[in-house]
């Protein structure tokens, strides 16, 4: 199999994550990073003997690479996908693809009218949990969905929030739901189908910020199944929980753990929890990175097979389009 040549763009924490994957794949290879930070992208030289740029439409004309990695601010992520499916390179953005459904759509069209692909970085998707539970569902395993509740009760200080100038910012970050909350919502959407009603509440109660910091919404997916939500970056001290439990007609499960990683209860028809499979899934250790349970890895490993045997896998551009569409519809359901 050839290797696939990526570039990374916005080299903050989540921006070294992917370096460092892409580096420790056997059928990658890393050609080239951009930062407007000269000290990050010196370390990085350091690091990785990789090719450095300041400038991204630099980075795009000069480098010879299959794929780029959008890792930058939310605010930047469409023009900059826009710039790269112009250069000929396909793109692989992080989340959320973008900060609206116009934004977005536009991305798609882009890539499409170019010839190129657009993936969305969606990496829970490959969670053991999360996987289990969507072949039940598949299945049917657990009869009619009726309802599912969802808790992103997490910690975030203000510091966090003053360490980087776009976020809390409604132009640059957006809000909770396109930070802390699109994973979530991308599972939702995948297990139980759009997103096609909602009624909101949400407010900022703890930060000096313009989004959100606690919100609570009532969804209906047009499976027919009931939802509710509720996000806060609030927690006093550290993350609380961050959790899905599903209610059906044969069976009750709850996932949870520090990344949806970890099944608190379950109780299936004629289908016990796998007692013989470790479900919390191991921190990521690469040569220069010490990565959180965040399976980058088999998410870049998926994404290269998919381009070279000319399949579909890792998220499209079409399918992460529906995450916006369901953060814009609870924002606006107030």
């Amino acid at each position: 199999m050839n290797s696939i040549k990526f570039a990374v763009v916005g080299c903050g924490n989540i921006g070294k994550r992917h370096v460092a994957v892409i580096n420790s794949d056997p059928y990658a290879q890393l050609i080239a990073v951009c930062d407007i930070d000269e000290k990050i992208v010196h370390q990085l030289a350091t690091d990785y003997d990789v090719k450095t740029y300041n400038n991204y439409e630099k980075m795009l004309a000069e480098s010879d690479v299959d794929i780029v990695c959008i890792c930058t601010p939310h605010g930047l992520h469409a023009e900059m996908s826009e710039a790269a499916a112009k250069a000929g390179k396909h793109i692989l953005v992080e989340k959320p693809m973008a900060l609206t459904s116009e934004a977005a759509k536009m991305m798609i069209k882009t890539a499409e009218d170019q010839g190129v692909n657009l993936y969305v970085v969606k990496q829970n998707r490959y969670n053991k949990p999360i996987l289990l539970v969507k072949k039940l569902l598949d299945e049917n395993r657990l009869g009619k969905i009726f309802m599912v509740q969802t808790n992103v009760l997490w910690n975030r200080h203000q510091k966090y929030y003053e360490e980087s100038p776009w976020r809390g910012k409604k132009e640059t970050e957006g809000g909770a739901l396109h930070t802390q909350v699109s994973h979530f919502l991308d599972l939702l959407i995948w297990w139980f189908g759009d997103i096609v009603e909602a009624k909101s509440l949400y407010d900022t109660f703890n930060h000096d910020i313009e989004i959100e910091d606690c919100g609570v919404s009532a969804l209906r997916f047009d499976s027919g199944a009931l939802g509710s939500l509720s996000w806060t970056t609030c927690v006093y001290n550290a993350n609380y929980e961050g959790s899905i439990t599903i209610v059906g007609e044969l069976g009750t499960i709850k996932i949870g753990g520090r990344y949806l990683n970890k099944i608190d209860y379950w109780d299936v028809q004629s289908f016990p929890q796998p007692l013989d499979e470790e479900f919390t899934d191991k921190p990521n250790v690469y040569s220069h990175y010490q990565g959180t349970s965040s399976n980058h890895d088999k998410l870049i490993d998926n994404l290269i097979s998919q381009i070279i045997e000319n399949r579909k896998g890792v998220v499209e551009g079409s399918e992460g389009l529906k995450s916006i569409e369901a953060i814009e519809k609870i924002y606006g359901s107030v």
